[in-house]
């Protein structure tokens, strides 16, 4: 806050600049020549012809003015007058004044902290990191469009649809890709068979060849079967889409997510 005059210093003990007494009772206190703002008088220690004032009763202040209760004479004699102490301002502490070993043990509890830098919870902090083996995050989706199968290539098969997104939190841990499909084949010739692979946008990264086989000697009916994929892979950096393709035998027409069945692909990263 803003003073008049000179600004106090904190916790200060001064002998004030002597004063001559004369034939009134008020005297402008002064410290090195500057003028003197005490708090209250009981903030001084006053003496005058060898006798200690009481304060409040046989003198006051008034500003930087100390002012006896009646006036003095020019024999009188102000031996001295002690501030004792200055009266502290709420002050600003200086930024980076506050260092580490000013902080006592245990000084910082939870309810002072606000919010932590992941990069905080690695490192040495072994009891916050989790251990290997464990599910870091877990992505889910579910697909239900019909779609057909015409792809009869291994590496390009056809998209079924059924994808999932994931950015890993760290390159180094494992990705468990686990896929169920519902698969038909309708109006095929007999022993026809469907692989599956997973596709991360560039490359295919898992692929599981004739994973489902249909086998109908005569060749009438509709067959209706699950198509499964359990892939453990690398992690990577960045988002990446997962999709699973399908393709099929040279004969026979196959369908994934027949009349609206449910297909599902789940992905857990897991840490190293």
């Amino acid at each position: 806050m803003p003073y008049i005059g000179k600004n106090p210093v904190g916790g200060g003990f001064h002998k004030l600049d002597n004063l001559t007494a004369s034939a009134t009772a008020t005297y402008a206190l002064t410290l090195g020549s500057a003028a003197y703002y005490p708090e209250s008088a009981n903030q001084l220690l006053v003496s005058l012809n060898g006798v200690i004032q009481a304060p409040q009763d046989s003198f006051t202040v008034s500003g930087s003015n100390l002012v006896f209760d009646s006036a003095l004479t020019a024999s009188d004699s102000i031996d001295f007058v002690v501030a004792l102490g200055d009266v502290l301002a709420v002050q600003t502490v200086t930024d980076g004044a506050i260092t580490t070993a000013k902080l006592g043990n245990s000084a910082v509890t939870d309810a002072k902290i606000d919010t932590m830098a992941a990069s905080k919870l690695t490192g040495t902090i072994d009891d916050a990191r989790m251990p290997a083996g464990s599910v870091v995050q877990t992505v889910f989706s579910q697909y239900s469009t019909q779609t057909s199968i015409t792809s009869t290539t291994a590496g390009s098969g056809t998209s079924t649809g059924v994808e999932v997104q994931i950015t890993p939190h760290s390159s180094t841990n494992k990705l468990l890709i686990q896929a169920d499909l519902s698969i038909a084949a309708t109006a095929y010739v007999p022993n026809t068979s469907i692989s599956l692979e997973v596709y991360d946008g560039s490359s295919v990264v898992y692929q599981e060849v004739s994973s489902t086989y249909f086998h109908n000697a005569s060749g009438d009916e509709n067959y209706y079967t699950r198509g499964t994929v359990q892939a453990f892979i690398n992690a990577h950096s960045g988002a990446k889409t997962y999709t699973v393709r399908a393709f099929k035998g040279a004969t026979g027409t196959v369908v994934a997510q027949p009349n609206s069945n449910l297909s599902s692909i789940l992905i857990q990263e897991i840490k190293q």
